[in-house]
């Protein structure tokens, strides 16, 4: 295996003595330590947006910059507030499930309200979500559960490789406070070469965790990963990635990985977490009484869903799934051309890209190309053959600006169609990362009981209601992770659950399942459209990382009133 360089050999080695410092750390001097990186980074967030728009060639004084602020400093900052809330409640002996609305869901499932969580989360007005507990789990052996190794002093000190992913600046660092917070872990993150450039802000951000000897974050290629991966020091990896990365690092590449896999003996001992992606799909459960603006609404949606950072998204929507009886179908197809050609160009900066959106326009020379980077044109395939199990764009995430859109044949009554249509997304498609589900509020009272069950059949880790699941995966209370079921052997969407703010034990946590507004207004904060995205994400970030109220108030009016004229 490759040797660490001489210069990161003895940071590697100390942080194994800053482990033994963090398992016995108190609670609450744990909890400190949050609020100085909620300031540190707030302070450090200016840079941190400038490093990712240079990256993405993207001015930072554009609206598309709002995407870097939403998703980088901002993410982290309302993540440790969260944090916080939850330790500040174990100080004083209670549990974070005091703080939250208790409910059930289908299966005997205990579901848990945990957004809003924050006072501050009231900025999202019109937005909820509900972790469910996996089918089986007493409320009772999830409170015992909660911190359960951040409350254990005699937990032996270990070290987590955190793989940062190279897509969104934010991920890696929402990595690392997951495995200091929920597995009392020190972590070392190698941050992606694409992301690379943000190294320096995001050590500035989580200086407080570099000071206690908790944290190393280092930089590098293949070479020093798998160095990492394979170090002593390290106890514990987790990925953010492709599964071929994944199947790479655990049974191999060469002409044994195969033999390896099937015998069960993997070169990689050590236990893995991962968040591998995979195809996404919108559901779009319409009924007769639909009118052109309720097309065009969704379309808009589902577009942003996609072009959102490019489309180099985990929880990008891949594929759309429409009635083919629809009278609106076509429609509703049109729109979504319309706005997908309409939206702001953006460079398709991530490395592979070009590539894989050529394999799909080979596979279909009759796709769409409707502008975009030349490069990597954003590519719109309509009629993909639902019964076509090999079918491409089905079984690899394109992870760039294309989009899929199926027309599943049989009725186009709302019930019949929502089960053909999570029955297509549980079988046909890769992995069962995220969902969504775009449907009328009278059409899901009609259903009633039905629409909560193929919610609950439908077996994604995160699900969206008239909601993009990327809004879900900001949402620092609610899991993000595959659902639960998958193996080493048979990755899919990975293994395991971050974010957690409440600090649930993995092994208990199903699923979070969001709700959005049917028709939000004014136009939300993510989309690919708004044009004062910037201005308001960057308002957020300050409202959410200035803990005096007196001071946050005015900063978080202004950031309302810029979000009303996006």
């Amino acid at each position: 295996m490759p040797a660490i360089t001489a210069e990161l050999e003895p940071s590697l080695r100390a942080l194994h003595a800053g482990a033994e410092r963090w398992v016995r750390m108190t609670i609450a001097e744990r909890r400190a330590v949050l609020r100085a990186v909620r300031a540190a980074t707030l302070e450090a967030a200016p840079a941190w947006v400038e490093a990712a728009c240079e990256i993405k060639g993207i001015d930072p004084r554009s609206p598309a910059a709002g995407e870097e602020w939403s998703s980088g400093p901002y993410a982290v900052i309302t993540a440790t507030s969260a944090l916080e809330k939850t330790l500040r409640m174990l100080e004083k002996g209670r549990s974070p499930l005091d703080a939250v609305e208790l409910g059930t869901a289908p299966g005997g499932r205990t579901t848990l309200k945990v957004f809003p969580y924050l006072p501050k989360d009231l900025v999202l007005q019109g937005y909820e979500a509900h972790l469910w507990l996996r089918p089986g789990v007493a409320l009772d052996q999830a409170r015992r559960g909660i911190a359960r190794a951040l409350r254990d002093p005699n937990r032996a000190p270990r070290v987590t490789l955190v793989l940062g992913a190279g897509n969104i600046t934010g991920i890696p660092a929402l990595d690392v406070l997951t495995a200091l917070y929920q597995e009392a872990s020190a972590v070392v993150v190698k941050l992606n070469p694409v992301n690379a450039g943000v190294g320096a802000a995001m050590k500035r951000a989580f200086a407080p965790f570099i000071d206690l000897g908790v944290l190393l974050i280092t930089e590098g290629g293949q070479e020093v990963g798998a160095a990492l991966i394979h170090h002593e020091a390290v106890d514990a990896v987790h990925i953010t990635g492709s599964r071929h990365t994944h199947d790479a690092i655990v049974w191999g590449s060469d002409v044994d990985a195969e033999k390896r896999r099937a015998a069960g003996t993997p070169l990689l001992t050590k236990p893995i977490t991962s968040e591998l992606g995979g195809v996404g799909p919108a559901i779009i459960v319409p009924e007769d009484g639909w009118s052109s603006e309720n097309v065009d609404d969704v379309a808009r949606d589902v577009v942003t869903q996609r072009l959102h950072n490019s489309g180099f998204n985990c929880v990008a929507t891949q594929i759309v799934i429409i009635p083919e009886a629809w009278q609106r179908a076509d429609e509703f197809v049109a729109a979504v051309r319309r706005h997908y050609a309409a939206a702001p160009e953006r460079p398709a900066y991530y490395p592979g890209a070009s590539s894989r959106q050529l394999a799909v326009v080979t596979m279909h020379p009759d796709a769409a190309v409707l502008g975009g980077d030349p490069t990597v044109p954003r590519t719109l395939v309509d009629q993909l053959d639902p019964e076509k199990a090999d079918e491409h764009l089905f079984t690899v995430e394109a992870f760039g600006p294309v989009l899929g859109i199926v027309r599943l044949p049989g009725s186009r009554e709302p019930a019949a169609f929502l089960d053909a249509a999570v029955a297509f997304a549980n079988e046909r498609l890769y992995g069962h990362l995220s969902a969504g589900i775009h449907i009328h509020p009278r059409t899901r009272e009609a259903l009633g009981g039905q629409f909560d069950r193929s919610v609950a059949d439908l077996r994604y880790g995160t699900i969206g209601i008239n909601a993009w699941t990327g809004t879900i995966f900001g949402m620092p209370g609610g899991s993000w992770g595959a659902y639960p079921g998958n193996t080493l052997a048979d990755i899919g969407s990975g293994i395991g659950v971050v974010h957690n703010a409440l600090l649930l034990d993995p092994a208990h946590v199903e699923r979070t399942v969001g709700t959005g507004t049917w028709k939000p207004s004014p136009t939300p904060l993510w989309y690919v459209d708004n044009r004062t995205a910037h201005v308001t994400a960057r308002r957020l970030t300050r409202f959410a990382g200035i803990d005096s109220w007196a001071i946050a108030a005015p900063i978080g009016a202004a950031a309302i009133d810029s979000y009303r004229k996006g």
